[in-house]
Formats: C-alpha cells, sequence, structure tokens
C-alpha cells in the first residue's frame, strides 16, 4: 500500500475540501461536519480511494469518510476527487491505532479493504480484525456493530473468521470468491487488480 514520498504530498493533501482538518475536534460530532444526521459508514485503509469515492456516489444519503495513514497515499484520493462535488465524503489522514481518538460512538458500519495482513505471528495485534482492534472499535460504534471485510489473503481471511467469532460476532454474509457470487459489491483498485490475476476475493460481513 505505501508508495515512494511525494515532494510535498502533505501541503497538496490539505488543500483539499475532503480533507478533515483537526479530527480530534470532531470526535463525537461529525454529523455536524456533514451537516446532516444520515448514517456513517467508515473505512479504514482507504487506500488511493476508489473504493470509498464510488460508495459515496452510489449511496449519496449515507455519509463516508475514509481513513489512510500514509500521505502518498491518500494523496491519490484527493487527485482524483478534484473534479466531484460529493458532499457525503470526508478523509482523514490518520493512524487506526488511535481510532478513538477521534471518533466517539457514531459509526455504523466499518469497512476493513484489503488491508496488510501482518503474517507474522508476533505481529498479531496489528491485524485490524484482532481483538485489540475490535476492541477499539466498541468505542466508535453507534449502535450495532457491522464490519465487513474484503481481501484477497486467505490466512488473514481465517484469521479474522475466528477473531470475529470469538469476539461474539455472527456472520450475516460470507464468500470465498466474491466475484463468482451474485452480492452487490464496489470495487476497490486493489481488488481490480488481484481479480484481473485471478485471484479469490474473500469478503465477510459480520454484525453483533
Amino acid at each position: 500500500m505505501r508508495l515512494k514520498n511525494i515532494k510535498g504530498a502533505k501541503d497538496k493533501i490539505n488543500k483539499s475540501p475532503y480533507i478533515v482538518q483537526n479530527p480530534e475536534d470532531y470526535k463525537g460530532k461529525y454529523q455536524t461536519l456533514f451537516k446532516n444526521n444520515n448514517k456513517i459508514h467508515l473505512e479504514i485503509g482507504m487506500g488511493k480511494g476508489d473504493f470509498i469515492i464510488n460508495m459515496a456516489k452510489k449511496y449519496p444519503n449515507i455519509n463516508f469518510i475514509g481513513i489512510e495513514k500514509f500521505d502518498s497515499v491518500i494523496l491519490r484520493a484527493t487527485q482524483k476527487l478534484e473534479n466531484e462535488n460529493l458532499q457525503n465524503l470526508k478523509l482523514i489522514r490518520f493512524d487506526a491505532v488511535e481510532i478513538e481518538n477521534i471518533f466517539d460512538r457514531e459509526i455504523d458500519t466499518i469497512y476493513l479493504n484489503f488491508s496488510d495482513p501482518w503474517p507474522k505471528n508476533r505481529h498479531e495485534d496489528r491485524r485490524l480484525t484482532s481483538r485489540k482492534f475490535l476492541e477499539r472499535y466498541d468505542n466508535i460504534f453507534k449502535n450495532k456493530k457491522h464490519i465487513i471485510q474484503k481481501t484477497d489473503n486467505r490466512k488473514l481471511f481465517e484469521f479474522s473468521i475466528k477473531s470475529f467469532t470469538d469476539y461474539n460476532y455472527k456472520i450475516k454474509n460470507i464468500s470465498l470468491n466474491l466475484h463468482e457470487d451474485d452480492i452487490d459489491n464496489v470495487e476497490t483498485e486493489y481488488e481490480k487488480r488481484f481479480i484481473s490475476l485471478g485471484f479469490p476475493i474473500y469478503m465477510i460481513e459480520v454484525e453483533k
């Protein structure tokens, strides 16, 4: 996911009207930022933005927030938005490890798309579906907890299934090959590449 450093990326990002400056200031009151009471859906690790941008276009009555920690990556998303006017989309340059610092019981759905699998056992807690992260999410969900994950990594997928169920999430939907199943889907930029290479895409939707 990380790209090479791009000179001036931070300054370019901060000029985008889609970027939330000082997101801590909006903790617990993102509805004031969107100026409505619509549901808020959050993508953690939004990459270059294909998914979150197209979701915002497809569902104008839902507010979308994308989080990405690398300047060089989120810059690509802001560039794609230069000629757009999406009132239901905001982007935040932030590390998900500190997600409780910028949200407080206001998120309805979390999307985890092609997250870093952190394959070594000693890095298990860094996976976005680990128990440590599920505990963090508890503090940002508004009511019902709802997570949708997509990945091309079978081991991460298996780990996530166990992590979700151990944490008392119920499986609402699951696919071992998303693009062969009749499931509504908005693709990410990585997903398109994996599909072109013939890799299966795994998906799980859970709630509690």
